[in-house]
C-alpha cells in the first residue's frame, strides 16, 4: 500500500499540511547512506580505471571485485 503518490514534479508536488510531522532521522541516513554509495562507486571506477592503465588484467581486477573476469570487464569498460 503506498501512502504517498508523487507524480512528474516528484517531492515539489507533496503538500506538507497533508503529510504527518516525523522524526527525519531515517530520511537523513537514507541520503546519508545514498551519498556514501555514490563516492564509493566512483573511487572504485576511479581505482579500476587506474588498475587498467598500470596494465592489470581483467582477470585480477576481477578477482578483487569477486567477480569474473567479464563481468568487470562489462561493468567497467568505457564504451
Amino acid at each position: 500500500m503506498r501512502l504517498v503518490e508523487y507524480d512528474d514534479e516528484g517531492l515539489e508536488g507533496l503538500d506538507p499540511a497533508a503529510m504527518p510531522a516525523r522524526d527525519a532521522t531515517h530520511f537523513r541516513a537514507i541520503i546519508a547512506a545514498n551519498d556514501a554509495l555514490a563516492l564509493a562507486e566512483s573511487e572504485l571506477r576511479k581505482a579500476v580505471l587506474a588498475a587498467r592503465a598500470a596494465g592489470d588484467s581483467w582477470t585480477i581486477i576481477g578477482a578483487a571485485l569477486g567477480v569474473t573476469k567479464q563481468a568487470a570487464q562489462q561493468r567497467f569498460s568505457r564504451r
